[in-house]
């Protein structure tokens, strides 16, 4: 069984605004079902008006607590700009701001054993807050091979109250 990151180590990153385009999709009591997403997603990737090239995004959104405790999660890719989107895709704009980006090594499916301990053992001792409107996001790089689902895979976590200096240019 793949384990987290030993040393979570991050690199902090201005980013944004970034514009995505995916396929969301409500997750209940559990992540089951985010590979599936990602298959019907996959015919997508080089068929989307405006898309960046290069990497491939899972979003975790609104994330709901207590009973029947679920999430959205979004499988897209980044846009240039808005453009008409093939049906079932819709967009999803991730404002500008700082990110505390976290490498994840070996196989994708360890990830949210990384995810855990960013939250359980990074984040209560680094003196920061994670940003409340976005849980965080995945990003898969050129380096992800989906076949082995291995290299290239990076979690992002927006940190509160930062925000990008681009942006306020």
């Amino acid at each position: 069984m793949q384990t987290a990151n030993a040393t979570l180590q991050p690199r902090f990153v201005d980013e944004g605004p970034l514009l995505i385009a995916g396929l969301r999709q409500t997750h209940v009591g559990s992540n089951a079902g985010i590979p599936s997403q990602w298959m019907r997603f996959v015919p997508h990737i080089g068929n989307i008006p405006g898309a960046i090239d290069g990497a491939a995004y899972g979003i975790c959104i609104e994330l709901c607590r207590g009973e029947g405790a679920g999430f959205d999660y979004v499988a897209g890719v980044a846009m240039e700009r808005p453009a008409q989107l093939p049906d079932g895709l819709s967009p999803l704009e991730l404002p500008a701001r700082r990110y505390a980006v976290f490498p994840h090594e070996g196989h994708v499916s360890g990830l949210p054993q990384t995810i855990e301990a960013i939250y359980t053992r990074w984040l209560p001792g680094s003196g920061q807050e994670p940003a409340e409107e976005l849980a965080f996001f995945e990003r898969y790089g050129r380096e992800f091979d989906p076949v082995t689902g291995m290299g290239g895979v990076e979690v992002w976590v927006p940190l509160k109250g930062q925000v990008s200096v681009s942006a306020e240019s």
